[in-house]
């Protein structure tokens, strides 16, 4: 009487998500943010209070509002990406709202002056899907955290206020104020 021994091989394939690594260096690089807009936030230069947004957990906004003279308020998100970047968008309101291509005076002008602005400067702008105006910058992370690029930039972010001032004429036809 013969045996045969039968030897049956089973192979366990156990793959991540191709995202799971990705979405675990995203939340560290959210939480890096954090700490860096918790502690620009008292500093006179940005003296911004940003807060994670409960609708998408990757994205901090702040309302800079002191010692504007064309903006009311410029709102300042800065979103963490799943493709290894920090994008910082701000919103200048103007008269209790967003500047929107659709309600503005002269259209074509304001988009005008909006293509020489990201040629002379280094924020760029543009128009969201709504057609509300911006100010951006973007960040990859490809070298690092740029932990002191991010404050450079949140230091910047006042000057905004001027290029709203030359952008009042397109705007509503009013004369905007230059420091």
């Amino acid at each position: 009487m013969s045996r045969r021994l039968g030897i049956t091989l089973v192979v366990l394939w156990v793959a991540a998500a191709p995202s799971a690594g990705a979405q675990s260096s995203r939340e560290i690089t959210r939480e890096r943010l954090r700490r860096t807009l918790d502690a620009s936030s008292p500093r006179a230069d940005v003296n911004v209070t940003f807060r994670q947004s409960e609708q998408q957990p990757f994205n901090f906004s702040g309302m800079m509002t002191g010692d504007l003279v064309n903006a009311d308020s410029l709102e300042i998100v800065l979103s963490v990406t799943d493709d290894e970047t920090i994008g910082v968008r701000v919103f200048p309101h103007y008269k209790d709202d967003y500047i929107n291509l659709d309600k503005v005076r002269d259209g074509p002008g304001l988009m005008r002056a909006l293509l020489q602005f990201s040629h002379r400067n280094f924020l760029f702008w543009g128009a969201d899907d709504a057609s509300d105006i911006f100010c951006g910058y973007s960040f990859t992370l490809e070298s690092g955290y740029p932990e002191e690029a991010i404050l450079v930039v949140l230091r910047s972010i006042r000057a905004t206020d001027g290029f709203v001032g030359d952008l009042r004429p397109f705007i509503d036809g009013s004369v905007g104020v230059r420091r």
